[in-house]
């Protein structure tokens, strides 16, 4: 899976766990509704900055902690 997919994949897991629909976590994020479903469901690019906006704005958590799963991990690969 590529890493655009996988920060989309965890995106939504992040959001689901805290209860928040697509258009709550973007008024958070303060970005556009539409937007967070193209990163959410796509391979879709964003920059640092928006990135930043969704996880430490509306997902309320560190870079940190949002690279912290597993599906981040390189462990067992060539």
């Amino acid at each position: 899976m590529i890493i655009k997919t996988k920060i989309g994949v965890r995106i939504k897991e992040l959001r689901i766990k805290k209860g928040l629909t697509q258009e709550g976590l973007a008024w958070k994020s303060d970005i556009d509704r539409a937007f967070m479903n193209r990163v959410e469901n796509s391979p879709k690019n964003i920059s640092v900055d928006t990135l930043e906006k969704i996880i430490c704005g509306g997902l309320e958590c560190s870079f940190k902690e949002f690279f912290s799963s597993d599906l981040f991990s390189t462990k067992n690969k060539p």
